[in-house]
């Protein structure tokens, strides 16, 4: 199958090692472009609620693939989020290809783009981080449910479900939250003179021109391949929002590593310590 190059390729929020994680579709999206930046914007893998006994082996290709993209020229940022704020630590580090860092700025045709995860403008990670690791748990065991729905579903032919979308649409606090978690991210954008303003962390995917009394921005965020199964591209000067298709299935159907199996291993063996 013929790759689609992509300037800049955007995906965050994907909960490696949790029951909701669409791994193989994003092995699928993943295996059909060919980009010369991939921005990780948080939430890859998820730390928190990181189970010995619940990693599966599309999780582990997906490490492997970004892998294998890094060293075959691809140059891959992985900032972190909150599900993965235990990387934190290892901030600034640099190997080959890939760069794990908390924030970055590219330079896109002479307009510049401010890139983070965040979880920094969420109280309830700042403020009372118990209740967020509660609520991810929740949340989790609110997908499983969905995913048995929707499989009724399918049976019937009708069309997916999501709960999630529908709580969020319904409750005024959840709508709310979003609303100011953008207006904030547009707000300190325009302040500090970005064109562009690009997050994950709710869930949300878009793309928008926002502007106040003091300028304007195109906010954009990446959603996630929980739900949604987004992604953001950056090509010909212009951004667009991939929604992947459940039914798109890559020709590449084998993946095969060789040196990335190692280090992919490795990694996910210092987590499980």
């Amino acid at each position: 199958m013929k790759k689609r190059k992509v300037e800049v390729a955007v995906i965050s929020d994907v909960h490696l090692g949790t029951y909701g994680c669409h791994a193989k579709e994003l092995l699928d999206y993943l295996s059909s472009i060919k980009p010369k930046i991939l921005v990780l914007n948080g939430d890859i893998i998820d730390i928190w609620q990181f189970r010995k006994s619940y990693f599966p082996s599309k999780h582990l290709e997906v490490i492997k693939k970004i892998i294998s993209m890094s060293t075959k020229g691809t140059k891959v940022y992985y900032i972190t989020g909150n599900h993965d704020e235990f990387l934190r630590k290892f901030t600034d580090l640099h190997m080959g290809n890939i760069s794990l860092i908390d924030k970055l700025v590219l330079e896109l045709d002479h307009k510049r783009a401010w890139i983070f995860h965040g979880d920094v403008f969420d109280a309830s990670i700042t403020q009372a981080k118990w209740l967020a690791k509660l609520g991810g748990w929740g949340y989790d065991i609110l997908i499983l449910i969905n995913r048995f729905i929707n499989w009724i579903l399918a049976r019937f032919n009708k069309e997916p479900y999501s709960l999630s979308k529908k709580i969020k649409n319904n409750v005024k606090s959840a709508v709310k939250f979003i609303t100011n978690f953008e207006n904030v991210c547009v707000e300190l954008a325009i302040e500090n003179g970005y064109d562009y303003v690009i997050c994950g962390h709710i869930h949300e995917p878009k793309i928008e021109f926002m502007e106040n009394e003091k300028g304007e921005v195109f906010y954009l965020n990446s959603g996630d391949w929980i739900e949604n199964l987004t992604a953001l591209e950056y090509n010909n000067k212009k951004w667009k929002l991939y929604q992947h298709d459940r039914n798109f299935s890559s020709e590449e159907n084998e993946y095969n590593f060789e040196d990335e199996n190692k280090l992919a291993e490795q990694f996910i063996a210092v987590l499980k310590k």
